[in-house]
């Protein structure tokens, strides 16, 4: 049977954190998203989840 490994989170946890504050500032997703360096729908998944990991499938 094949491993299965987890894939490495986009954003540490301090940085999901960051991230979740300025959008309750008003900060743009998309903005938040080029300057973290992540897709959109990876910041949407990080906001949406309220943990260190994005919600996946």
């Amino acid at each position: 049977m094949a491993r299965v490994i987890d894939r490495k989170p986009a954003l540490t946890t301090e940085r999901a954190d960051r991230s979740r504050a300025r959008a309750a500032g008003g900060e743009s997703k998309a903005a938040l998203a080029k300057d973290f360096g992540v897709s959109r729908e990876t910041a949407y998944s990080y906001l949406r989840s309220g943990t260190d990991r994005a919600v996946t499938g």
